[in-house]
């Protein structure tokens, strides 16, 4: 797959799983052994980011993202990008807050044969606490 094609499924990605909820693109739009190098999904495989979306869905129903940049080089496919939600549901112990989050995210995409085999990413994770109340701001 040339370059863009592979920011073209990664875009897809975005669009249709992180957008849209819709957790059966996954299986079109991922290799069967996919690892997760986020440290976020237990197990670190398709099967584990099923689930820590379902979790991400049902604690941000609104959440979408916004692809600010991306930057493709070899079989890697950088993607910054800002996730826009509501927490309406519990999130990693914090019952609902109600309050609403912006949050930039770094992703790096392995792809090959057309699908994305694995993922890293880096979030403000500091800034989402603080946004939701949990943490003080500065």
């Amino acid at each position: 797959m040339s370059l863009e094609e592979n920011k073209a499924l990664i875009r897809r990605f975005v669009e249709e799983v992180q957008c849209q909820h819709n957790l059966a693109a996954l299986d079109e739009l991922f290799s069967p052994d996919f690892v997760d190098h986020s440290g976020m999904t237990d197990p670190p495989t398709l099967e584990g980011s099923r689930q820590f979306f379902s979790m991400m869905f049902a604690a941000f129903p609104d959440m979408r993202f916004v692809i600010r940049q991306q930057i493709a080089e070899g079989d890697k496919v950088l993607t910054h990008k800002t996730l826009q939600a509501t927490q309406l549901g519990p999130f990693m112990g914090i019952p609902a807050t109600g309050k609403a989050v912006a949050v930039d995210i770094m992703d790096i995409f392995t792809v090959a044969g057309g699908k994305i085999t694995e993922h890293w990413t880096v979030g403000d994770m500091l800034r989402m606490m603080q946004q939701l109340g949990v943490v003080p701001g500065p």
